[in-house]
């Protein structure tokens, strides 16, 4: 039996260390511990504009890369504000994302439960039901690009991976949008490491993501005694996680420096943006993979409210190699396929029988 099955939510992440592929030190409890766990008013996550990469030419790049790495080099997180997505979509979403879980029964969800394809556990996970570890709540329901239309085949059979028609189309607009930002992105983290900055260009064109929808149902007053969070404390296994900010708060970021929870609520229509798991690997630890949660709104009147969020995680294909980049020095880690790296860091959420063998 896992420690988590024993410990539940009051387990620590270091029970799971043996699963991590990547240094973490830090020590914290998976939810919020009230009068335990101490906040960092003071800290402010970086706001980075990136109409620099998009219209500023060579000197608005290079601006651009030095603001967003040294931001996620930083705390591993950065708020992106000049993107260009059309931020009538993540209003759109959020009513989308309602209709989905509530225009269909707890029967028609399950036939799409979550199973493995290639690195990710893909479809439906039930109220409380993310993760073996703690008692999340949260619905959620992960999309890869195999769940999308991207070419426009005329065969493609959206009812084997959504519950009814019409949110694929929708959804399929919001990835592609988001799908614009991950060169530009990459591209300025490697300028600012000192890299080739085209190194991940063919890698990450066309490559597989996680869209995940995320519905946080109204609090009810015996899960918020019972102490548990919205969402455990974790590290994303990804490259990065392209997140548009939500409309409730409760994102919290753990600052390594001192140990403290950043509450962030960024500005309407921005992104949060931060690394993962894939990003500290082949960087060397340089740009860190970093903690966060998500908890109870701080006004209780926002515990009726739902949340909504539409993560986009952006990983690599399964067999592609990671490896510390050469600008990255003297590498830390051994060469590894991603599939292998992924789902031995996943299986402390799936079970020990998750992972590459």
């Amino acid at each position: 039996m896992n420690k988590s099955k024993e410990h539940g939510i009051d387990a620590v992440n270091q029970e799971f260390k043996k699963y991590e592929q990547v240094e973490k030190q830090q020590n914290y409890h998976l939810a919020e511990k009230e009068g335990e766990d101490e906040f960092d008013d003071v800290y402010q996550i970086k706001t980075c504009d990136m109409a620099k990469f998009f219209h500023g030419g060579e000197e608005g790049r290079a601006a651009f890369a030095t603001e967003l790495g040294s931001a996620l080099e930083g705390i591993g997180f950065a708020i992106l504000t000049g993107h260009g997505v059309d931020t009538n979509l993540y209003l759109q979403a959020e009513q989308m994302v309602t209709d989905l879980f509530s225009a269909t029964t707890r029967e028609e969800r399950m036939k799409y439960e979550a199973q493995r394809h290639g690195s990710v556990n893909q479809g439906y996970f039930p109220m409380k039901e993310t993760t073996i570890i703690h008692p999340d709540l949260v619905e959620g329901w992960v999309f890869c690009r195999r769940a999308f239309n991207m070419d426009d085949e005329v065969d493609f059979d959206e009812m084997a991976f959504w519950p009814k028609l019409g949110y694929e189309p929708f959804f399929r607009t919001v990835v592609k949008s988001h799908e614009q930002l991950i060169l530009p992105i990459m591209q300025s983290v490697l300028q600012y490491l000192g890299c080739d900055k085209h190194g991940y260009d063919q890698k990450l064109t066309g490559t597989n993501f996680g869209f995940r929808l995320n519905y946080y149902p109204p609090i009810e007053s015996s899960d918020a005694e019972a102490g548990g969070g919205r969402m455990l404390g974790h590290e994303d296994v990804d490259l990065f996680t392209i997140l548009p900010a939500q409309s409730v708060d409760g994102l919290q970021v753990l600052n390594r420096e001192n140990m403290k929870w950043i509450r962030l609520d960024p500005p309407p229509g921005s992104i949060i943006l931060n690394t993962g798991d894939y990003m500290q690997r082949i960087t060397n630890d340089r740009l860190p993979s970093t903690t966060h949660r998500v908890s109870k709104p701080i006004n209780e009147s926002l515990f009726g409210k739902a949340r909504v969020t539409i993560p986009m995680a952006v990983y690599v294909w399964e067999k592609e190699v990671l490896e510390v980049l050469p600008c990255c020095g003297e590498p830390k880690y051994e060469p590894i396929e991603a599939e292998t790296f992924h789902t031995r860091i996943t299986s402390k959420y799936y079970g020990d029988d998750y992972t590459d063998k």
